[in-house]
């Protein structure tokens, strides 16, 4: 019986990681949410984001967003969160829905972001 609570238990946090790394919306998605004026977050830590971000991306790393709510702005208003894999900006995304932002787009990895 334990070995079966087990395997589900990891079955389940498989699934959790997988669904936040295969989050990030379709690129047409993304570039319409963005060509229509949304604030673009890279939630990677500042060294990463000093090495290349998209043009014009806001960094708030993923262990300060419940910090800088306030620095997303309106809750309805559209966000695009992005990182390295797509695993921390589906985390972003999820923390900030739980916060009431009701307009948040995961962009996935920063290679998979529209060009400009």
């Amino acid at each position: 019986m334990r070995t079966i609570s087990a395997i589900l238990a990891g079955l389940a946090f498989l699934a959790v990681v997988s669904a936040c790394r295969a989050g990030g919306a379709d690129a047409a998605t993304v570039r319409a949410k963005i060509k229509a004026g949304a604030l673009v977050v890279d939630v990677r830590t500042p060294a990463e984001f000093a090495a290349g971000a998209y043009p014009g991306a806001t960094n708030i790393p993923l262990a300060e967003i419940e910090q800088r709510l306030a620095d997303f702005g309106d809750h309805k208003r559209a966000i695009v969160v992005y990182c390295r894999s797509g695993n921390r900006s589906g985390q972003a995304k999820a923390i900030l829905e739980k916060n009431g932002f009701s307009d948040v787009t995961n962009g996935g990895a920063l290679k998979d972001m529209p060009s400009r």
